[in-house]
């Protein structure tokens, strides 16, 4: 019988201590590379701090799979048994420039379902944090349900790049949404908009492609506050591939797709 609350506690004193030791890396000159473009950055922070994760799992749970952004994991094909899906630093690019809106995201799950949640911003030592089943917090604070909202009362998250020309979607698509809504905004972090669509700080979160790690804890946090998140066709989520999102309040998920996406 797996110990969820043991893996819970342990991966929870885990993120904190990662946390402190990015914050200290602020004093120190970061080696910075970039990956499939020169906006898609890699820091020696991301490597360390997905290592140490995987040290660490590794002692304790020898048997579980590990799914990581910067590659040192497993190969996972498939979602037998227990996966830690991590992103040591997720929003890079701010934590190289703003050392500020970025944060660690942690999704434990098994045979695909989603169990424990957690994604800490570092900067603002801020935990979200979900167990399947007992609800969400942020800290020890409860997160509560959402409640039903319409578009035009709603913040949505979203990137400009999805309103201007790019090869994912044709941007007069998603315009007359971001018209419609009562405002726009983007943080950089796709771990940190989920973690605020599910503590009410945004209603909605759209992106056209998103990795496991950048998703997998966010789902479980928004499922516990009566959330809904699915591609942007309407399609249940590959959670060990990469999707289009649509996270948001069940009713506002709802209109926005019936309204201005099945249309496209």
């Amino acid at each position: 019988m797996t110990n969820w609350k043991e893996i819970d506690q342990y991966a929870k004193s885990w993120v904190r201590e990662a946390g402190e030791r990015i914050r200290a890396s602020f004093a120190t000159s970061l080696s910075i590379q970039t990956k499939s473009n020169p906006n898609d950055l890699v820091t020696n922070m991301d490597k360390e701090t997905e290592q140490f994760f995987i040290s660490k799992i590794k002692e304790m749970y020898p048997e579980h799979r590990i799914l990581g952004e910067e590659g040192f994991g497993h190969d996972v094909k498939d979602t037998e048994g227990i996966i830690w899906i991590i992103d040591p630093i997720d929003g890079t690019m701010n934590f190289v420039h703003q050392q500020r809106n970025f944060a660690i995201s942690i999704g434990i799950y098994e045979n695909g379902t989603g169990m424990v949640g957690l994604i800490y911003d570092v900067v603002h030592d801020e935990l979200y944090h979900a167990k399947k089943g007992e609800g969400a917090y942020m800290d020890e604070t409860p997160l509560q349900k959402l409640d039903r909202r319409e578009v035009s009362e709603s913040i949505i998250g979203i990137n400009a790049t999805w309103v201007t020309e790019n090869r994912r979607i044709d941007p007069a698509v998603l315009a007359p949404l971001v018209r419609s809504a009562r405002g726009t905004r983007s943080y950089g972090s796709a771990a940190l908009e989920f973690a605020y669509v599910a503590s009410g700080r945004l209603d909605c979160y759209i992106t056209m492609r998103l990795a496991p790690w950048d998703f997998a804890a966010g789902l479980i946090l928004l499922e516990e506050v009566g959330g809904k998140a699915t591609t942007m066709d309407g399609e249940p989520i590959n959670t060990i591939g990469k999707n289009s999102i649509l996270a948001a309040r069940d009713g506002l998920h709802q209109e926005i797709l019936e309204t201005y996406l099945k249309k496209s």
